[in-house]
């Protein structure tokens, strides 16, 4: 990608190093808002390396973070201000948090990247600063013995970094609390909801097709009264798991995301039985209910990716028992609609 934040480049003992900008641009920041709405996500990204903030020397800080873009933009930007170096390791794109449980934010390649990019040269200390979110995929005691640099981690947000800094590289309890407001689950909202565009987009019309069926045969009359409301039905149960869940976490009751995206798909289930688009038999009206709960529940279970709520062991103990029961929901859900198309019940 275009690498707009690199303003010159700063002789060293191990080559000429890239110095970058503090300041974001409106390049940077439209390419912020098109990321949080899940458009090039998976390709921004930053090569991997040394690089310098401000005017560093061998006695300035240096600070390790993965190599998805916005992850580096959040820490450059915080330290304005202050001459340090940068050793991005490759994440494979991912941001920090989610790449030490993937693995990517690992002892491995930390200790690859030092002795690659010889940071021995680069400084005359041993010390470098990991943020806190990557600690579970790194071993401080193994690089220290593989490399001779002793790990400090950071605070978990990089806008705490200059009172680190000033604390003396001690963090307070606030820095190390995780937290996760309303305003950032909202922030990060976005990439679920396009993260099934294309199926909400086939699926729909699917439906559409089908609702036309009728004991009698089929009409295109009864595929727009009775596709509208199918649409209707899906997106809701589909925004219930991956907009409404998230917004509302931490007081649906249950710590499972996938029983949490059973309340809230229900929820709208029962609205929109209310308004009628759930169809006018029991059968039917049971078919919508357990599509759209399960619907709903594998939604918000995804939605774990981005929670600070659980833990990786949690995820995967929770797919392993709820998707069997997501997927025996829709099914049924799904043979029951179906057949209250064809038969008159």
């Amino acid at each position: 990608m275009n690498a707009g934040f690199i303003t010159g480049h700063l002789q060293t003992d191990v080559g000429p190093v890239p110095q970058i900008s503090t300041v974001w641009s409106f390049q940077d920041r439209l390419n912020t808002m098109k990321v949080r709405w899940s458009i090039g996500r998976m390709s921004y990204r930053v090569l991997p390396g040394i690089y310098a903030v401000g005017n560093p020397d061998k006695s300035s800080r240096v600070f390790v973070t993965g190599n998805y873009k916005l992850s580096f933009d959040h820490l450059r930007r915080a330290l304005i201000g202050i001459d340090g170096w940068l050793l991005v390791i490759d994440t494979k794109g991912i941001n920090v948090w989610c790449a030490a449980g993937k693995g990517t934010f690992g002892t491995k390649e930390v200790v690859r990247r030092i002795r690659i990019h010889h940071l021995e040269k680069l400084v005359d200390h041993r010390k470098i600063i990991l943020p806190q979110l990557g600690a579970t995929g790194v071993s401080a005691h193994e690089v220290k013995h593989m490399t001779g640099f002793a790990v400090i981690y950071g605070p978990v947000k990089a806008v705490d970094i200059k009172h680190f800094l000033e604390a003396g590289l001690k963090a307070s309890d606030q820095m190390r609390l995780v937290t996760f407001p309303l305003a950032e689950r909202l922030k990060v909202i976005p990439v679920d909801v396009f993260y099934g565009k294309y199926y909400m987009l086939l699926v729909p019309a699917i439906f559409f097709i089908l609702s036309g069926f009728y004991p009698g045969g089929y009409s295109v009359d009864s595929a727009f009264t009775v596709g509208w409301k199918s649409t209707l039905n899906l997106y809701s149960g589909y925004f219930a798991g991956c907009v409404i869940t998230p917004a509302l976490l931490p007081w649906i009751p249950f710590r499972r995301f996938s029983l949490k995206g059973i309340v809230t798909g229900w929820l709208a289930a029962f609205l929109l039985l209310w308004l009628n688009t759930l169809g006018g038999s029991i059968a039917e009206t049971t078919s919508w209910f357990l599509m759209m709960g399960g619907l709903s529940s594998f939604m918000a279970m995804n939605f774990t990716g981005s929670s600070t709520f659980t833990s990786l062991s949690g995820v995967q103990k929770e797919m392993k028992t709820a998707l069997p029961i997501q997927i025996a929901m829709v099914s049924v859900g799904l043979a029951g609609w179906i057949i209250t198309r064809f038969l008159a019940l």
